[in-house]
This record gives C-alpha cells, structure tokens and sequence, in this order.
C-alpha cells in the first residue's frame, strides 16, 4: 500500500500531486522515450498509463520504457481488463459510479481478477465520477453513460460520498480527454470539503494557472493528459 498511502500522507500535509497520463493508444514506443525524458523535468509526482479505447497491445513494452527512464510510480489507469500490465506499480481499480452500465461498475472487476490475483500490483479502488465537459468524450461513448451536469453539485457530492461510504480509497472527478471545460471549481470544492479521502481531478486542464486553481479548490492530485500529449513544454521547463 505503498502508494496509496503517499497519497493519504500527502493530503495530510497539503502536499500537492500531478500525475501525467499517457494514453498508449497515441504514443509509440519511439515517442515513449522522448515522452519519458520530458517527464522526468517535470513537477510530475505519478504517471498513469490507460486509455477508454486502447486494445492493450504494446503496453508492457511502452511501461517498461517509462520505468528505465523515471522513478516515478506508475499507475495504471484502465479502460478496459486488458489495460493491465504487471509492468506497472499499481493500478486504479475504477468504478464508473457516475453511470448505471453494470460493465463499468462491476463486470469488468470481475473479468480482471484472475490477473491482478496473479499480480504484485497495488491495487486501488476509486470512485470514477465523469463530468459533463462540454463535449462527448471518449468515456461516454465507451461506458454508454451520461456525465453528471456541472451545474448537478449536489448528486457529484452524493455519488462521491457513497463511494466513501463503499470502500473507495479514492474519488476521481473526470471532465474527459480534451474536455472543452475542466471540472467546475465550485463543483471541486464542495466535493472535496465533504469527503475524507483523497480527490483527484483530470480533463480539460490546460494551464498552470489553472492547474492552481484546481488545487486551491481541494483537489489533492491533478491529472494532465491531452495538454502535455499537445505540448510536452507545458511546464516551460
């Protein structure tokens, strides 16, 4: 539980986390070590490794890659049982409590455990909450789900909370890839006022600025994905 509670520790003392994701579907092995070595200069504190389309092909190759080249841990953020690899360090067993797909909340757990029983993975249950981010995003269309309204604050906290209340060690709130608008601030705040465990906020964050903003509003981890994928001088380092 080594990375779970580095996470916990860190909310503790306010210290804020960046992972990186990276959707191997869009990234080839030969772009992997440049994408590794940007990494590596930035404030990134986790990588994770998944995508809502991705087939599974290559990926113990593209996190192996990552691992020779950064020490940060590597989690693997799944969109489907065969995103798993014992490549990584750890894996965010995600539940789409957002939706009402019984894939998403429990079939593809089901399908996955006679391969994270065989695995050393740190395995990490979270909530997975998808926000409506002006746009269709590739989780809604896979799930078949619908994301909750930005302006819904109220149902966010409460599908949060029972994910609390469930066993969830974490809560992501997730606007989707290249999402026209990240994760209300009011939206963050509430959730994050009103929940014990850690929240983690993704999609439609483009700037530092707001990746400030997010922070400020109580998200513990941010998650860049499409920004980086676009511009790997994000960080202007």
């Amino acid at each position: 539980m080594a990375i779970y509670q580095d996470i916990v520790q860190a909310k503790k003392e306010n210290k804020k986390l960046l992972a990186i994701l990276i959707d191997p579907e869009k990234v080839t092995i030969d772009e992997c070590f440049d994408l590794s070595k940007k990494i590596i200069k930035s404030p990134a504190t986790h990588v994770f490794v998944g995508g809502s389309t991705f087939s599974g092909a290559h990926l113990d190759e593209l996190i192996s890659i990552i691992k020779t080249t950064t020490k940060l841990p590597i989690l693997i953020f799944p969109g489907h049982p065969s995103q798993i690899s014992n490549e990584a360090d750890g894996i965010l067993f995600l539940s789409l409590l957002s939706g009402r797909n019984p894939e998403y909340l429990i079939e593809h757990h089901i399908n996955s455990v006679d391969i994270l029983a065989k695995s050393n993975l740190e395995i990490i249950p979270t909530g997975y909450l998808l926000i409506d981010g002006g746009k269709e995003t590739a989780v809604q269309r896979v799930s078949q789900t619908l994301p909750i309204e930005q302006d819904n604050v109220d149902l966010a906290y409460k599908t949060a909370k029972a994910g609390e209340f469930l066993g969830k060690k974490l809560i992501y709130l997730e606007a989707g890839s290249g999402a026209n608008q990240h994760v209300s601030l009011e939206m963050i705040r509430y959730v994050a006022q009103n929940i014990k465990i850690p929240l983690i906020v993704g999609g439609g964050i483009r700037s530092m600025k707001t990746i400030q903003e997010v922070y400020n509003a109580g998200a513990d981890l941010v998650v860049i994905g499409t920004a980086f994928e676009n511009d790997t001088n994000f960080f202007n380092l």
